[in-house]
């Protein structure tokens, strides 16, 4: 089975069980298409290619902490899409949550998948339980504060934002949670790892600035320009497009030197290199360069 076949299917599963009969129908409905059918997948695809590194020898376990990421990562979409923060019209090409459910349910949506993340965790940690609590302090951290996400997402609420650290933990604390937590998964030391989720996660949001202002809508499936219309803080509007992409790709050549030495490393350099072609294509790139 494939890593894309694991983390779908055990995402499928905690929805299915979430939503299983009594549960409100718009709300039912709200959770599955913030899940599916989804974007790349990156974090639950770190966290196997990691756990695999180290032999794997808990997939339930694995499979369950994928799944984990990859909920709380689209709660945080929900979130971040509601109208106190960026009120998008679309994501993934589709009509945002709060679009099409409603405000109320939206809120309720990404709180769900919070919860259910966690659930979907501690269920799987049947055959390692003392992984468990390790397993849930990754997590909690990643996404909570003072360097989690949550943290991140409340820079946009003070009057002066560090630009790398909001950085750092808006989007890389949850790649940094990914990349430990298969670690964990796999009863491995999480500390090598950390560096690797947070240079991939920083590259992460640099590309998200950069498309910000170089992509189509409807390539992105998502609006652009929003950073410069809800004045956020963005490396583009800091050092310009050139020298946004100069960051990226810097940012990519560490992700890509932080991978530690293990089994492993040659797949996951070049899933770091895929990811960052991906993000913000090398013609992407030039054009932005020529404009400088």
């Amino acid at each position: 089975m494939t890593a894309t076949q694991r983390i779908s299917q055990t995402l499928d599963a905690a929805l299915c069980g979430a939503a299983s009969a009594g549960c409100p129908p718009r709300l039912a409905g709200a959770v599955r298409q913030a899940v599916f059918p989804g974007g790349a997948r990156i974090r639950p695809h770190l966290c196997l290619a990691v756990a695999l590194a180290h032999g794997d020898d808990d997939p339930a376990l694995s499979n369950a902490a994928a799944a984990a990421l990859e909920l709380l990562h689209c709660a945080s979409l929900v979130h971040d899409d509601l109208p106190c923060f960026d009120d998008a019209a679309t994501r993934r090409g589709q009509p945002t949550i709060h679009r099409r459910y409603g405000e109320r349910v939206a809120v309720l949506t990404g709180d769900a998948l919070i919860v259910l993340a966690f659930e979907t965790l501690a269920q799987a940690a049947l055959l390692h339980p003392l992984r468990l609590p390790a397993l849930l302090l990754t997590l909690t951290r990643g996404v909570g504060m003072p360097v989690g996400i949550t943290a991140g997402q409340a820079w946009e609420c003070e009057d002066h934002v560090p630009l790398r650290e909001y950085h750092r933990l808006k989007t890389g604390a949850l790649f940094a949670a990914a990349t430990m937590a298969g670690a964990q998964s796999a009863g491995a030391d999480p500390a090598p790892w950390r560096l690797l989720g947070e240079r991939l996660g920083e590259a992460y949001q640099l590309a998200d600035d950069i498309r910000d202002v170089a992509a189509a809508p409807d390539w992105l499936g998502k609006p652009v320009g929003r950073d410069a219309l809800l004045g956020r803080p963005s490396v583009v509007r800091e050092f310009g497009a050139a020298g946004a992409v100069r960051q990226f790709q810097q940012m990519v050549e560490e992700a890509v030197d932080a991978v530690p030495r293990c089994n492993g490393a040659p797949h996951l350099r070049e899933l770091v290199r895929s990811e960052s072609e991906r993000l913000v294509p090398t013609a992407m790139r030039l054009d932005l360069a020529r404009a400088a």
